[in-house]
């Protein structure tokens, strides 16, 4: 089990996106996962630019985003999800 598993709960620590949440929809490599979420686009992002939470959803891999929009509103974190946190500048 890695800390990058499908369905983990992340926020996105760099790009135009930073401070939003996202989820983990697949892994590409070693590098590179598949996110998607209500305010972060479906996009390859490397694993260094996020970071992960403790909270999943229960989610396949490579699901649509249709499908991701349910198991979030499913898992009542809709309200998280649209919210932006603020990311220090190191």
């Amino acid at each position: 089990m890695s800390v990058y598993d499908i369905g983990r709960l992340c926020v996105k620590t760099m790009g135009r996106e930073a401070g939003h949440y996202c989820i983990i929809v697949d892994v590409i490599d070693k590098n590179y996962l598949l996110i998607d979420g209500l305010k972060v686009r479906r996009r390859r992002v490397n694993f260094n630019h996020i970071e992960p939470l403790t909270d999943t959803i229960d989610i396949k891999k490579g699901a649509k985003h249709e499908d991701v929009e349910a198991a979030i509103k499913k898992a009542k974190l809709d309200k998280k999800m649209n919210e932006t946190i603020s990311i220090p500048i190191k």
